[in-house]
């Protein structure tokens, strides 16, 4: 899939049903229970009517059952046992069948091949003991665009049947890395959100670190160092072409957008001191926002903007601060043992997610705002850099372990509640994740 997402390629036609009042009681997931019960829920490969569609039958539901699968909220059964095949299941399910083999929501659809050379697809949501139409939505786009429209469904029925929006139609920017310690080759990668369309987005001569989305997914701000030279850089998804954002006389580093998109705060070590910049993209105008003499850095806009986390050791140990956008008012919110780092503001505004050391093991967290209600997700030898999907319910971060010689490194999800960790397969080993915001082209 190229990088540009275009429009054009997906139109969405019509609402097929919006459809029940009162969907069956069990067919919805209660997220804020301390313990959710899986729906059973069976996704049906889709029917097909031309051979010409045939991957995208057979790949929409494979790509749809693997997407809620992986959320740990759906118990789908292997689709080996269904008893119904594909095309009668498209027109009107045979509902009984499908009770019996012990599911309450069923997924079935179809693809249809126009005369254009594009393709049509349909999907509808059952409630399988109410016998009801949940939902269904009916697309046109072009065929090679299948893999798209099957993370968008998964995202309809995701919110449908846990009312908070979803997070498949994602990508996520990371660094990959191969080779020794000594010799380390980091190189800028894309990929969807469940490790498809994976692509290099730098060839390696240069290493990079810390990529961050821009709000409309369009670019990407990281470090890289040129020529030994340590700057910030923007990446345009687009064109591919490679700016530095401002050309300090210090070392710059940790870039993050503003929720605006309009500019890119970081951090700048100049004469011995880190303090965190606010750069203006448009103007190229740098303003300063922290003035201690300490370190201070890895600044995390709130999703309104009107506040920045950030780590300093001005206490005289690593931990998180939370100041106005402005750099005033600035007051501690950790104070347990341990030292913080990689603070990220929550989409929701209402957590901020951290790496944690302490007696020699790394920790990724959950923080209020406010500094109340620190709970401790996972751990391991080294854990770091979360990011949050862009509902908000899963952290993506990498753990390395060394291995010989060598070390490996590799990037998991796991829901905010501490459970479901999945490995988030790359081609060699990966760092540094940085999930983007959902697609709304």
């Amino acid at each position: 899939m190229p990088i540009r997402l275009l429009l054009q390629n997906l139109l969405i036609i019509a609402f097929i049903v919006c459809g029940a009042d009162s969907a069956h009681a069990q067919l919805e997931v209660e997220l804020n229970r301390g313990t959710v019960k899986k729906i059973p829920l069976a996704v049906s490969d889709f029917h097909y009517d031309s051979q010409n569609v045939y991957t995208i039958g057979r790949g929409m539901g494979n790509v749809i059952r693997a997407n809620l699968e992986r959320t740990g909220l759906f118990e789908i059964p292997d689709k080996k046992a269904y008893i119904q095949d594909a095309a009668s299941t498209a027109e009107q399910p045979r509902f009984a069948e499908w009770k019996a083999l012990g599911v309450e929501g069923l997924v079935a659809g179809k693809v249809t091949e126009l005369g254009d050379g594009r393709a049509r697809v349909e999907f509808r949501l059952w409630d399988v003991y109410g016998q009801k139409q949940l939902t269904g939505m009916a697309y046109t786009t072009t065929k090679d665009n299948w893999r798209r429209i099957a993370h968008i469904i998964s995202d309809t029925i995701y919110k449908r049947l846990t009312g908070e929006e979803g997070y498949f139609d994602s990508r996520v920017v990371y660094i990959s890395e191969k080779g020794l310690p000594t010799a380390r080759v980091k190189r800028l990668a894309i990929m969807d959100q469940d490790g498809a369309n994976h692509q290099y987005l730098t060839d390696g001569s240069h290493l990079v670190l810390t990529p961050r989305f821009s709000p409309n997914m369009q670019t990407i701000t990281y470090l890289s160092y040129y020529r030994n030279k340590p700057r910030v850089y923007i990446y345009d998804l687009n064109t591919g072409r490679q700016d530095v954002l401002g050309d300090f006389p210090g070392m710059t580093f940790a870039p993050r957008f503003s929720p605006d998109g309009r500019s890119v705060i970081m951090s700048l070590a100049k004469n011995g001191n880190t303090d965190i910049y606010v750069l203006d993209i448009a103007s190229k105008k740098a303003r300063k926002l922290t003035g201690q003499p300490s370190i201070e850095t890895a600044p995390s806009y709130a999703p309104d903007g009107k506040q920045i986390v950030f780590e300093s050791d001005r206490s005289g140990s690593q931990q998180l601060y939370v100041m106005d956008d402005d750099g005033s008012n600035a007051r501690r919110i950790t104070f347990e043992k341990g030292r913080y780092a990689n603070p990220v503001w929550s989409p929701r505004g209402d957590l901020i997610a951290f790496t944690k050391m302490l007696q020699g093991k790394f920790y990724i967290g959950v923080i209020r705002p406010d500094g109340s209600g620190e709970r401790l997700i996972t751990s391991a030898y080294h854990v770091e850099g979360p990011s949050w999907s862009p509902n908000g319910r899963v952290l993506t971060y990498f753990k390395e372990r060394p291995q010989g010689n060598n070390r490996i490194a590799k990037l998991y999800t796991i829901d905010l509640t501490g459970y479901n960790e999945r490995l988030l397969e790359t081609p060699v080993d990966g760092s540094d994740p940085a999930w983007s915001p959902i697609n709304k082209q």
